[in-house]
């Protein structure tokens, strides 16, 4: 009897030491885990692929929260400049004076800026077989003249033109202008913040024309141009007529794939940055910008973007890393 009461003890410590075992290191395990905030901020053209990456990463590390913000590229470098987030979202290139004030800079995808204006124009035929070359658009945007589509496609009609452009300070107004041989202050046309609220103005105006970010563009299911915004096509070797090979603006994945193959023009192709101040410590952001450089890039395509190339991938993996 009390032999079996002895077995039976020492039976019920060996289960009460591997039950104990198996919790301490699930603690451990979890201990482990990734864990923390990262705080996202800047332009509207990376925030569709920012918040995709977020929901994707969150999948691997639950108790990682990440929040995403949208405001224009100037205020993801101002945030990032002042650590007041851990990543800006950057659509234009990185100015030598933000890189001496600490600015990191991680290239994570590419896309574009594209012109645009209403299918209600009265033009919409003409415009669409012909475009507008860079000088026509460099007369529409940066001249400062108030001009009338008959100035631009000729003709005797006196429907005027009305041009739009980005209030806040952003990637977009800043690579078009570059396409067109400015800054975005040199744009001269009415100012409206952010991309949906610019492709909302030429929407409601039938003699509009600005440009946009191609996510905002192009509908994320149907992937063909939103409704009431038009791409306007360039006239890319300026011979007055959209060639075949020119022609690429039907649809998302046309243009995405003219961006690729750089039938699209470079600017307003651009790459896109997550830039923070100075090189990030925190495990969470590595982690993050680690993950975005490798298995983030599988949904760039999806959602809209073109993934950068490994050879760039692998030189900022290895500053992130110190090696």
């Amino acid at each position: 009897m009390e032999r079996n009461e002895a077995m039976w003890t020492r039976l019920f410590v060996l289960i009460f030491a591997a039950v104990f075992s198996l919790q301490s290191a699930g603690a451990v395990e979890n201990d482990n885990q990734l864990k923390g905030r990262i705080s996202i901020s800047g332009a509207w053209a990376l925030y569709p692929m920012a918040i995709k990456w977020a929901e994707e990463f969150r999948k691997i590390h639950p108790d990682v929260n990440i929040d995403i913000a949208a405001g224009g590229a100037g205020k993801g470098m101002a945030d990032a400049l002042s650590k007041t987030v851990d990543l800006g979202m950057v659509s234009r290139s990185i100015y030598p004076i933000e890189t001496e004030k600490g600015a990191w800079p991680v290239p994570v995808v590419k896309d574009a800026v594209a012109p645009v204006f209403n299918p209600s124009n009265p033009f919409f035929d003409q415009i669409c077989k012909r475009g507008l070359s860079r000088e026509k658009f460099i007369k529409c945007f940066l001249s400062g003249k108030e001009l009338l589509w008959k100035d631009i496609l000729g003709g005797n009609s006196d429907a005027e033109i009305h041009v739009y452009s980005r209030s806040d300070a952003c990637g977009a107004a800043e690579t078009w202008a570059a396409y067109l041989g400015g800054k975005q202050e040199d744009i001269e046309a009415v100012g409206i913040y952010g991309d949906p609220g610019l492709s909302e103005a030429v929407r409601k105006d039938s003699l509009g024309m600005g440009f946009n970010n191609i996510n905002y563009l192009y509908d994320a299911k149907t992937l063909k141009p939103i409704a009431g915004v038009w791409p306007l096509p360039i006239d890319i070797n300026n011979n007055g007529k959209i060639d075949p090979e020119e022609n690429f603006y039907a649809d998302r994945n046309s243009i995405i794939t003219a961006i690729k193959d750089g039938r699209y023009p470079s600017p307003p192709a651009r790459e896109l940055y997550f830039v923070s101040g100075g090189k990030p410590t925190r495990p969470e952001v590595i982690e993050f910008l680690k993950w975005v450089m490798t298995e983030g890039q599988q949904f760039a395509p999806d959602a809209g973007y073109i993934p950068v190339s490994q050879e760039k991938l692998d030189e900022s993996l290895k500053n992130l890393q110190g090696k």
